[in-house]
């Protein structure tokens, strides 16, 4: 998906939600454990219910993964299903030396189909390059978290520049606002106008919304860009917001609470 395509979508839609599919067997309703594959089936019944008020869905790679071969096809089958209208994001945190970035750039983008992934920066330019050599492909690079422990490495300042600000600056020399997104917490909003004097036309994959305690109006307010420029993730907050048999309505009616915030932000911020 091109970012033409992307932004269309938000205008469609009036939203820029993305959905974390971060799927788990030990919280999925308990009577999804007697479907075949119980993984696919909540996720499915979520994509049903939700496809109309969200642009993306991120499934946590390592919530398939740790199930093994079982997992990779549930994962498989879960992308094959989401609408091809809908940006996916495989939030893999991948980043290795060149080759190995290879193999994982074309696991994720040619045999999954996903339309982008979520790379870590530490091992630099050779290891995130191989990601840009697809085509309406994109890489989402990790600049500033929203766990605690971001504090670690993240804002450590050698009297320049602190190394979060690095990666903004040094990651613009290898792709633009066409392939290249950011990962940019909720939960430090005082911090996106200065990332936006540094990437103002990249798009910013916002996690710690709601669960978090991140707040969409403020980071609207500091974050947003002409063309919104925003994905904002919420997971547990609506995948898990029911456990029942009516899970699924009850997934629709937290994504539509969040859906309705951001038509009228993005009414506020985008005259």
């Amino acid at each position: 998906m091109n970012k033409a395509e992307l932004i269309n979508q938000i205008k469609q839609k009036q939203s820029f939600l993305c959905i974390g599919l971060d799927t788990d067997i030990a919280k999925i309703p308990q009577h999804l454990l007697n479907e075949e594959d119980p993984i696919f089936e909540f996720n499915k019944q979520i994509i049903d219910a939700t496809k109309d008020l969200c642009v993306a869905y991120k499934p946590n790679i390592a919530f398939y993964e740790s199930m093994g071969a079982k997992g990779w096809e549930s994962l498989q089958k879960t992308i094959d299903y989401i609408p091809g209208d809908i940006f996916t994001i495989a939030d893999a945190k991948r980043g290795d030396i060149g080759n190995t970035s290879k193999m994982y750039a074309n696991a994720f983008f040619n045999t999954l189909n996903f339309d982008s992934i979520t790379v870590a920066p530490y091992m630099g330019e050779d290891s995130v390059t191989p990601f840009l050599d697809f085509e309406n492909k994109w890489v989402i690079l990790l600049a500033l978290t929203s766990n605690k422990g971001a504090d670690d490495f993240q804002f450590f300042n050698d009297g320049e520049e602190k190394l979060f600000e690095r990666v903004l600056k040094q990651s613009q020399q290898w792709g633009d606002d066409q392939n290249l997104m950011y990962v940019v917490g909720a939960t430090r909003p005082e911090m996106f106008t200065e990332i936006r004097k540094l990437v103002p036309e990249n798009f910013l994959l916002v996690p710690g919304v709601g669960a978090q305690g991140g707040s969409l109006a403020q980071v609207c307010k500091y974050g947003m860009n002409e063309d919104c420029g925003l994905l904002v993730n919420s997971s547990r907050g609506i995948i898990y917001a029911g456990n029942d048999e009516n899970f699924a309505e009850s997934a629709k009616n937290s994504a539509l609470i969040i859906q309705k915030e951001m038509a009228i932000l993005l009414k506020e911020f985008l005259r």
